[in-house]
């Protein structure tokens, strides 16, 4: 039996092929000696975000998104930035936390991958610093112009960024 620490890692992205899912692929690879990550591409399946939904009766996806939350034992959030933002999809979803505190000193690692990014990796710092997240330094990591750093099918030749993820794997590993 596999006694592994379990990790959600939520992408961004809805897009199907996108370099952010390209990346959580490549950490799931990396990761596998130290956790199991389980990859979240729901995003766009989630209702939108309404106080007067969130009660205790939630819609049946949100039940079942907290409940993958709930049963990890650390998150991963890889994500782009969109109109210097992180996507509202993503948003919608960290939004249905605010009444719970599932993600309450839980290990996170968070990662923006972008053409620029800055304003998106300092928003989701300080959405998940709001929701108690529990994350350092060195799980943390703003990667700019990522498409030029990884091929289309997820390959990745920039060596520091192999071991900038590297870190943050084990720095995530060291939370959990």
């Amino acid at each position: 039996m596999d006694n592994h620490p379990k990790v959600l890692a939520i992408c961004g992205s809805t897009r199907a092929q996108s370099a952010n899912l390209l990346l959580l692929q490549y950490l799931q690879k990396t990761a596998a000696p130290y956790f199991n990550i389980n990859i979240f591409t729901g995003l766009d399946q989630l209702p939108h975000f309404n106080p007067d939904l969130d009660t205790d009766s939630p819609p049946g996806e949100i039940l079942e998104f907290r409940r993958l939350v709930e049963e990890a034992d650390g998150i991963i959030i890889c994500t782009p930035e969109y109109v210097f933002s992180v996507p509202g999809s993503l948003k919608n979803a960290l939004e249905w936390f605010v009444s719970t505190t599932l993600l309450n000193d839980k290990p996170t690692a968070l990662i923006t991958a972008s053409s620029s990014g800055d304003l998106a990796h300092k928003e989701l710092k300080l959405i998940m610093d709001t929701l108690g997240a529990r994350s350092n330094d060195d799980t943390i990591l703003l990667i700019k112009s990522i498409k030029s750093k990884m091929s289309t099918n997820g390959e990745i030749s920039n060596t520091e960024l192999i071991e900038q993820l590297k870190r943050v794997v084990l720095s995530l590993n060291a939370l959990l």
